[in-house]
């Protein structure tokens, strides 16, 4: 795919990007799931990397959609990385990068403690995480059980005591009934069937179309 890149922001540009509240709320929840902010050096502002699997590439250029003002990419590019190890397979993926903005820069102090340290989930997430944040969470790392009619976040990235402040938030602020499941390679978030009527009514209406089979609709 050949991609043609804008023209870069002048200084002045850069200071005067704004966000919305609604893209706020879905980078919170985004910051949760697969999204990565970086910095180039500790004092310069803040890139996000938008990246998914090419299975998912409707679902990132509805991201695009929604960033793509932010980005210097006309459009998000792929990229297929080196054969599977295991299985001998070549794994494509879809992405693409903003611009680094003094916009993004608070984002990066709540879920970044340390610069190009590891991801957390910020202490005040209770007061950060709205239904529209967690419905993008669940887009990027949520999957539906048919069996048991549960949802699962796929959390393992982050340490239990985080992963156990997620679900008292969840289970808070949206009345969700969860519990933390230890899985081989660290632990997930599991929203009961009981309350699986409630999320759908929660998130149905803010979850992009495409992404409702994540909570059984």
């Amino acid at each position: 795919m050949n991609i043609m890149k804008k023209p870069n922001l002048t200084k002045l540009e850069r200071s005067q990007s704004e966000l919305s509240n609604n893209l706020k709320n879905i980078l919170i929840g985004l910051l949760l799931g697969d999204l990565n902010a970086h910095k180039q050096t500790k004092n310069s502002n803040t890139m996000l990397r938008f990246r998914q699997g090419i299975v998912h590439e409707e679902y990132l250029l509805h991201l695009f959609e929604l960033f793509g003002k932010y980005s210097r990419m006309d459009q998000p590019s792929i990229i297929s990385q080196s054969p599977d190890k295991r299985t001998g397979k070549v794994y494509s993926s879809i992405y693409f990068n903003t611009y680094s903005l003094t916009v993004f820069n608070e984002l990066y102090d709540l879920f970044y403690r340390n610069f190009r340290g590891k991801k957390v989930i910020p202490d005040n997430i209770g007061d950060l995480l709205t239904p529209l944040g967690l419905a993008y969470l669940l887009c990027d790392d949520g999957c539906y059980d048919k069996t048991n009619r549960a949802v699962i976040i796929c959390t393992e990235s982050f340490f239990k005591a985080e992963v156990d402040l997620l679900a008292s938030v969840l289970m808070e602020n949206f009345k969700l009934k969860c519990t933390v499941i230890k899985k081989q390679d660290g632990f997930r978030v599991r929203i009961s069937s009981k309350s699986l009527l409630v999320l759908q009514s929660l998130l149905k209406d803010v979850m992009p179309p495409i992404m409702l089979y994540k909570i059984g609709l």
